[in-house]
This record gives C-alpha cells, structure tokens and sequence, in this order.
C-alpha cells in the first residue's frame, strides 16, 4: 500500500454507495467523494486521481491533484502550527493538510513559517504510510532558478525566504531568482517561509541577488524632509536661508510646519549626507543634488 500513498494512480471502479465511489488498484481500495467529481463513474471504468490517507485514517483518491506530489516539490501555504509536532501545509486536498516536521524546521521557534506563510515541499511517506511534507533543498530551488542581469540593480523585488543561514537569508522571487540577504541588510531575521519585499542592490557574477529589505534613503527621511529636499533642488546654488536655528513663525510660513518638525527633517537630511548647514545657510551637498533612489548600494558578498 505505502508505494501508492501520494501518488498518482489509476484504479478500477468496483463499487460504489450514496455519497462516494471505491476503486481498488493492487487489491488496495480508495474512496472518492462523489460531492468532489464533476461527473459520474460507471462501475468498471478507470479513474485517475492522487491516492492518500485522509485526516480521518481513510484511504481516498483525489481527481484534484496536488503540485506537491512524491518526487514533485510546490509551494503550499502554511495553516496551523503546532510546537510538538510542526507546520501544516495546504496543498489543495480537500480533507488533509501536509505536516511538516519540527525536526526540519529552525531550531529556533519564532523563526518557524506563521500561518500565511509559504513553503515548497514534496510528499514523503514513511513506513506507516503516513504522508509527511519534505522541504526542497538548495539543488531544488537552483534548478527552478534563472540567472538574473545587471539592470536588475535597485529594482524593487518580492519572495519568499527557503533557508536561513548564519551568513544571511535565501529567497526565491515571484521571477524565480535566487537572492541573498546580508544581516546588515535586514532589520530583523526573516521567517523560513515568509514573504518579503526587498530591492536589488547587486548582481553577482552567476547570476543570482544581492537583497536590501531596508528602505532607500529616500524612503527614510520622511515627507517632511522629501519636502525640504524639494525646495532645496529649486533654489539658486542649491541654498536656502533656513537652518535649525531659524524663527519658528518663519519656518511655519514658508514650510507650513513646526520648527520641531523641521529639526527633525534636517537631522535625517544630514544623518544621510543631503544636506550642510553653514553661515545660516542650508545647502544641498553634491550627494543631495543626485537622483535620490539609488543612493544606497551597499553590494554584499554572500560568500
């Protein structure tokens, strides 16, 4: 029986009751759930579907059949966790949800996949016939991986993270690239599993991503600031005659906001390089005077 379980095969149809059909394949017996068909069987007919056991210990044949299969690795979304035994991941059964042990997840908990999440796994069956899910290793995800080019740099990327390292995290993006995350690029560690946005920083000589999930320098320093660095682009010799130590009632005037808030626009303009003060003066710097976006390129070496 095990060789059967989460496979896809075709039985016999034998018999059959109110609600469902049997069909038997190697003198083993599986039901299918006539409220799951779109249309009749005859006894004696062949049906084709993916053998399982369902939640309830039952033997069942499925004519939906699942991505994730023995020998065959797909994404699944994560729907409950459980701290003695796993993950449990949907991969489109109707009565059955893939458990993926806790002796392949993080040793560390909270690095576990949250429901939402997703994972690619394949079917593995132990001697019990129990179906188990089976992470995919690096080999699978560089197989279903491309190379990327050089005018991926500073694009704006999504995917989801498939192995965590001391080194960094890997991702895999909706356009099947590999991209690496160095921990100075990342606020916080990633989840096995989660999705996350991120933006290309570099491009490595193979072909896969270096990854940023911190935001660019312009999406740091606020509205407040993006305002000020506005006006400054518009004034002769990129100055302005506005600094931290200005008159409230001026600064509200001409910006239409507090000297509290105005301090603090400066400060971030500073803290990234945009801006100097000097001799009453707040003059954009030549890093200030270029396209903002690309500023931060901070190329990391996964090696």
């Amino acid at each position: 029986m095990n060789e059967l379980i989460g496979q896809v095969i075709t039985a016999l149809v034998t018999d059959e009751n109110e609600e469902a059909y049997f069909a038997q394949k190697d003198g083993v017996t599986f039901e299918l759930k006539k409220d799951h068909l779109e249309e009749e069987l005859a006894i004696g007919a062949t049906v084709t579907g993916f053998a399982y056991e369902n939640s309830s210990r039952e033997l069942v044949l499925s004519t939906a059949i699942p991505k994730s299969r023995v020998g065959h690795f797909a994404f699944g979304e994560v729907v409950e966790t459980r701290r003695d035994l796993g993950v449990f991941v949907n991969i489109g059964l109707p009565d059955k949800d893939i458990v993926v042990s806790l002796d392949v997840l993080p040793t560390i908990m909270k690095l576990w996949p949250k429901v939402g999440d997703r994972l690619m796994i394949a079917i593995e069956v132990d001697q019990k016939g129990r179906m188990w899910g089976q992470l995919a290793d690096e080999n699978i995800f560089r197989a279903i991986s491309k190379g990327a080019k050089q005018e991926m740099k500073n694009q704006d990327i999504e995917g989801t993270v498939y192995r965590l390292k001391m080194a960094g995290t890997f991702l895999l993006t909706d356009d099947f690239y590999i991209g690496f995350i160095h921990p100075s690029e990342r606020e916080a560690e990633p989840r096995l599993g989660q999705r996350v946005k991120g933006r290309v920083i570099g491009v490595r000589p193979e072909g896969s991503l270096n990854v940023s999930l911190k935001p660019r320098a312009y999406e740091e320093i606020g509205d407040d600031a993006e305002m000020i660095m506005a006006v400054l682009k518009r004034q002769p010799g990129y100055a302005m005659p506005y600094t931290d130590r200005s008159n409230p009632e001026l600064i509200k005037s001409y910006f239409g906001i507090s000297k509290g808030s105005f301090k603090r626009a400066l400060g971030r303009l500073m803290k990234n390089g945009f801006i100097v003060q000097e001799e009453g003066e707040t003059i954009l710097t030549a890093k200030g005077q270029k396209d903002i976006e690309p500023i931060v390129d901070n190329d990391q070496d996964q090696d």
